[in-house]
């Protein structure tokens, strides 16, 4: 059965005129020649030499550097480099916690801005490859106050609270992101042409090949390799009904590792997409004007007794506990949501609880 939620991102933007600084006389910088970098030249303005120089410096063997990402006030990723002995690096129990200034993520106030970041689950660094036997890492954290207390904005520790003690039910997840690809403007997805509509209505996108259909895969292609080398189980990808929206699948996972491979897939794909110079959001709904589908994050999940014999009654049960807190539930899956379950576009209304076997208009699927 799946669970429709969806993760606003939130952008913001300043006007930096009034801030500009001086501009020195003699520039040394390597990029005299080519001018300021504008945000749609990104990277590729980058001398490729030039940024192969240092990223083939080797790494000291005794140390790793570890990358502590944490999810903010907004369910944006945010991370951090350190360094630390290779040997502190090979456990969770080894690893030390770290702070950071909560003020500056919508975490604290200014006056109380420590939060401490604990770490929870390792993977394997595919931005920063060794070959010297040693592995830099990328540290999934939490968010506590100095004083212990989880923070409102740390949704895993209520997670795992409520997993604890239930290990032999052996709740297995499979989730199902989906997810829009901008160019740097933030308002023409890929393939779209600037300040239009496709010439076509979405249907040929979906699972498509074809430089008339597919918009974005040397994206997901590297995420999907990078999401293997961290060690997260990332299980498929797909193109999506509208054009410059894909998806990908990590799964099976059991417990509380489902939301740390989830969260840390996400966190890999902002970086590829870094990497690209391409926008990319998981917001709900996207482009609001026209014939076009939303973007989701649908959930599968079922415990030991759902899988084995009678298992539909024991799913059932379930159902019937989702849709008698149907209005809490949605108020916690994201914010503009409403957009997007309007009971079009294989979706339920918002405002109503349904389910079905094999039903792509239900708040429930059975599969």
């Amino acid at each position: 059965m799946k669970f429709t939620t969806a993760l606003s991102l939130l952008a913001c933007a300043i006007s930096t005129n009034a801030f500009a600084p001086m501009v020195p006389q003699r520039q040394t910088t390597a990029l005299q020649m080519a001018g300021v970098l504008a945000k749609t030249t990104g990277r590729s303005a980058l001398d490729p030499a030039v940024i192969a120089k240092y990223r083939d410096l080797p790494f000291p063997a005794d140390k790793v550097l570890a990358e502590y990402v944490w999810v903010d006030a907004a369910g944006n990723p945010r991370s951090k480099t350190r360094t630390l002995p290779a040997a502190k690096a090979e456990s969770i129990e080894t690893l030390p916690k770290w702070n950071f200034d909560g003020s500056s993520t919508g975490q604290a106030p200014g006056d109380d801005s420590e939060v401490i970041l604990r770490p929870c689950r390792i993977f394997r660094d595919p931005f920063r490859p060794r070959n010297d036997g040693l592995d830099n890492i990328l540290v999934m954290c939490d968010t506590w106050t100095p004083a212990g207390e989880p923070l409102p904005s740390n949704a895993r520790a209520a997670a795992a609270k409520a997993f604890e003690g239930n290990e032999h039910e052996e709740i297995w997840f499979g989730m199902e992101q989906e997810f829009t690809l901008f160019n740097l403007d933030e308002r023409t997805p890929l393939g779209w042409p600037e300040g239009g509509m496709p010439s076509r209505p979405q249907g040929p996108y979906y699972c498509s090949v074809g430089p008339e259909n597919s918009f974005g895969r040397d994206i997901t292609d590297a995420h999907y390799k990078a999401c293997l080398y961290a060690g997260i189980e990332i299980s498929g990808t797909n193109g999506e009904v509208m054009p410059g929206q894909q998806e990908y699948q990590v799964g099976p996972c059991v417990g509380i590792d489902a939301g740390d491979q989830l969260m840390m897939s996400r966190y890999i794909l902002k970086r590829v997409c870094e990497d690209f110079q391409v926008y990319c959001t998981l917001h709900p709904k996207p482009i609001v004007d026209g014939d076009w589908n939303g973007a989701g994050m649908h959930t599968n999940v079922s415990t030991k007794k759902m899988r084995e014999e009678g298992g539909l009654e024991e799913i059932k049960k379930a159902i019937y506990k989702l849709g008698a807190n149907h209005k809490e539930h949605i108020a916690v899956y994201g914010e503009e949501n409403h957009l997007r379950l309007t009971g079009k576009h294989e979706t339920a209304s918002i405002d109503k609880f349904s389910y079905g076997v094999a039903n792509r208009g239900a708040s429930i699927r059975i599969g």
